[in-house]
C-alpha cells in the first residue's frame, strides 16, 4: 500500500504562487501514475491534474491549463504541482493521489487507490 505525505499549501493572494508536494512511501516500487484533484466546500472532488510513472505524459483539467503544472522527481518519489496566477476559485483542499494505472490519462476518484491527507490552499482577492 502506497502511502503519500503532503506539504505546501497556505494563504496566498489572487495573481500569486504556490507549490504542492506529494512524497510517497511503502510500495514505492509499483509503477503508477499521480495525480492531483482539489474539493472545495459543499463540492465534489475534481481532478485537476495528472502525470504518468515516467513523467512524460500530463493532462491538466481545463479550468488550470496554463497555469499550473504537474511533475514528478522519481528519484526522491516526489511529485509536484506548480500553481501560478492563482485565482480565488482555486481555493480548495488539495489531494494528490496515486492511480491504479501508470499512463496520465485517468480523472475519475475512482481511478486512484491511495490518497494523501489533503492540504489547504486559499486564495485571496
Amino acid at each position: 500500500q502506497v502511502q503519500l505525505v503532503q506539504s505546501g499549501g497556505g494563504l496566498v493572494q489572487a495573481g500569486g504562487s504556490l507549490r504542492l508536494s506529494c512524497a510517497a512511501s511503502g510500495r514505492t516500487f509499483s509503477s503508477y501514475g499521480m495525480g492531483w484533484f482539489r474539493q472545495a466546500p459543499g463540492k465534489e472532488r475534481e481532478f485537476v491534474a495528472g502525470i504518468s510513472w515516467g513523467g512524460s505524459s500530463t493532462n491538466y483539467a481545463d479550468s488550470v491549463k496554463g497555469r499550473f503544472t504537474i511533475s514528478r522527481d522519481n528519484f526522491k518519489i516526489t511529485v509536484y504541482l506548480q500553481m501560478n496566477s492563482l485565482k480565488p476559485e482555486d481555493t480548495a483542499v488539495y489531494y494528490c493521489a496515486a492511480s491504479r494505472y501508470s499512463g496520465s490519462n485517468y480523472y475519475n476518484v475512482a481511478d486512484f487507490g491511495s490518497w494523501g491527507q489533503g492540504t489547504q490552499v486559499t486564495v485571496s482577492s
